[in-house]
């Protein structure tokens, strides 16, 4: 460190550069407090220049640093650094303190080489498993990028910067306007490219083009500029991954495609469904299965939904982007090493630039004169496909003519021709207008064309066990994704429905969704005891479970109409509405006959925690010599009475 050390909060010294971006520089630093290294990310000032930029940013990295997981950076405190510009003003810069991870950006690992498949399912595995982790805490990231994610030396995944590109976005009515969008247009989901409001499917998606450039060595969609792609991102089909990297199976094709749906309603709708399809692909080696394992977990927190962004502004986030400007992602610990982009006319709304526009249909006309091509049969044949829909019927209309050849031809006709020309056209006009004629004669007539079919119409296996149903769907050369969902009516393994549905024609190694039921959905018994039975019943119905019987019983400790337990137990997972048994306390014990006992083992019968009485020792008669040792009669005959009662047990006067 330098000999006057720049010192943030009076415990952080900052130390040498290691990484600088759009948006912020890091430093290594010390912790002189706890003696650790960390990383501080020094956010620029002008983030800083609206006041509830501090509040908000604060409150999403506290956010983030709840969130302990191996593959989440952790954050450790944020806050301002004060100081003073050239000209004596005072200058506030955000600030935040990470664990610092010793490793590489995995932007930088596929800079400098072509990626196994085994290290892009590791690596998304490790993205799905820290995204899993934050969207469970209502935390979506919002620029999931390869400058985000880093591969420490043990091969460890670790997500950076959760939480801070909301604290930008909405922290600040000076930034929203030049954030309109977060994140990176390569990595763009379509409802951010358009602005709309995100979700935790807008995570899976920018990971699923991580996974698309990890296996197929380039991005999906690649432009000049920023619009270019993100209008590639709302508009464009997908090339599957295997186009650019043969050794990609269809099965691992038919993930990512998925994972690319434009539609979130078609993508994978959480992390732990996205992992499990990913490594049940991996383990296919390009067989035409794969199946996802049933999911049984808590359900997703939903996340605070941002506002409509405007088109307006949006389209300048992209500009702010293109010229190297903060977006609200943040960039990383490394050099920025994505090419810069120019985006023309920026007074154009995005909805605009990313609306294509209709294309008018053309066909040119080929003619046959000597100053023009000769056209084969072939294209003959389009031709006449063209311009006359009842060629697949066998039906010639003729070629089409253009202006210029009846003009040209009109002359060379004689007035024989011309006559013969109309005779024919007037028998023609008599036959259709007889055919009429005959038609009506005959009645309605249902006439039915067959279209030529292709491909294979998907098999019905709805309600099939899912093995029945897998085997058939195989059988005719289609790929099968088992997604588990819950039902109330449908068995357990029993197929639910398919997409595409049964019946829909599709081409061979097309994947098909088979929605699979896993049966009723599965709560967690909830903790009962303590509560009255009021309470226990009210629980109950929140959890969505049956109240089935209240048996009383004794208890030392708990009062008349406390649970005592369940049937079943605390935090067994049980099927939605489920009988639930209670066992209560009636608010008595049992007392024991300890007549005949030694005075020492009588008083350790009663006050036993199950039945907790209160005991002392007379005589039965008055005694001015010593007390005898064992117990002649008790105050309390044995049976049932009131808990925490006092008991008398007598004993005789020796001699």
């Amino acid at each position: 460190m330098a000999e006057n050390p720049r010192i943030i909060a009076g415990r952080y010294e900052v130390g040498s550069l290691i990484g600088r971006g759009g948006m912020a520089d890091v430093y290594e630093g010390v912790d002189t407090r706890l003696g650790r290294v960390v990383a501080i990310k020094v956010l620029k000032a002008d983030l800083a220049n609206d006041p509830n930029f501090e509040s908000r940013f604060r409150e999403e990295a506290q956010a983030s640093a709840r969130m302990a997981h191996p593959t989440i950076v952790r954050v450790y405190d944020a806050g301002e650094e004060l100081s003073t510009d050239g000209n004596g003003n005072p200058v506030r810069r955000p600030y935040i303190v990470m664990e610092y991870v010793r490793g590489t950006l995995l932007r930088d690992l596929l800079h400098n080489r072509r990626l196994t498949q085994q290290e892009a399912v590791d690596y998304t595995t490790g993205v799905l498993t820290a995204l899993e982790f934050s969207h469970r805490a209502g935390v979506i990231h919002r620029d999931i990028k390869a400058a985000n994610i880093m591969i420490a030396e043990n091969g460890q995944v670790k997500v950076m910067d959760f939480g801070i590109a909301r604290a930008i976005s909405e922290g600040s009515s000076t930034q929203a306007h030049t954030s309109g969008i977060v994140g990176t247009a390569q990595y763009f989901s379509p409802e951010q490219a358009r602005g709309e409001q995100v979700d935790a499917r807008t995570d899976l998606y920018s990971t699923g083009v991580l996974l698309y450039e990890m296996l197929a060595g380039r991005p999906p969609f690649k432009g000049e500029t920023a619009v270019s792609v993100a209008y590639q991102h709302v508009s464009e089909a997908v090339t599957p991954p295997s186009v650019h990297n043969p050794a990609i199976s269809q099965a691992m094709d038919a993930v990512v495609l998925r994972a690319l749906a434009k539609d979130r309603n078609d993508r994978f709708q959480t992390a732990e469904e996205f992992r499990d399809g990913l490594l049940a692909a991996a383990q296919s080696n390009g067989n035409r299965t794969v199946e996802v394992a049933p999911i049984v977990a808590a359900p997703v927190a939903p996340a605070a939904p941002t506002e409509q962004i405007d088109p307006f502004d949006a389209f300048e986030a992209m500009l702010r982007e293109a010229s190297g400007e903060a977006t609200g992602g943040i960039e990383t610990v490394a050099v920025q090493h994505e090419p810069e982009v120019v985006v023309a006319d920026p007074i154009l709304p995005i909805d605009s630039a990313l609306s294509p526009a209709p294309a008018e249909p053309r066909i040119e006309h080929v003619g046959l004169n000597s100053h023009e091509p000769r056209r084969s049969a072939a294209d003959t044949e389009l031709l006449n496909t063209q311009t006359n829909p009842f060629a697949s019927l066998g039906v010639d209309l003729g070629r089409a003519t253009t202006d210029t050849e009846r003009a040209r031809r009109a002359p060379q006709m004689s007035n024989r021709q011309t006559g013969l020309l109309w005779g024919a056209g007037s028998g023609l006009i008599v036959v259709v207008f007889g055919l009429i004629i005959w038609l009506f004669t005959l009645g309605p007539i249902n006439i039915h064309i067959e279209p030529t079919a292709s491909g294979v119409a998907v098999a019905d296996v709805v309600n099939q066990p899912y093995q029945s149903g897998y085997d058939a769907l195989i059988a005719q050369k289609l790929l099968v994704i088992k997604t588990y969902e819950t039902s109330d009516t449908v068995a357990a393994e029993t197929i639910i429905r398919t997409d595409p549905a049964a019946g829909v024609r599709v081409s061979d190694n097309t994947t098909i969704t088979v929605y699979v039921s896993s049966g009723k959905n599965m709560v967690k018994m909830p903790n009962l005891v303590g509560m009255s039975e009021e309470e226990a019943t009210a629980a109950l119905q929140i959890a969505k479970l049956t109240l089935g019987t209240i048996t009383p019983a004794n208890s030392a400790s708990l009062k008349a109409g406390t649970i005592i337990s369940t049937d079943p137990m605390v935090n067994v997972s049980i099927a939605e509405g489920s009988i639930v048994n209670l066992i209560s306390s009636n608010g008595k014990v049992m007392v024991p006959d300890v007549t005949n006992l030694d005075i020492s083992e009588a008083k350790n019968k009663l006050t036993a925690v199950d039945v907790g009485l209160t005991v002392s020792v007379d005589t039965i008669d008055v005694c001015s010599t010593t007390l005898g040792t064992i117990v002649q009669s008790q105050s309390i005959s044995p049976g049932l009475t009131a808990q925490r009662s006092a008991i008398v047990l007598y004993v005789e006067c020796l001699p």
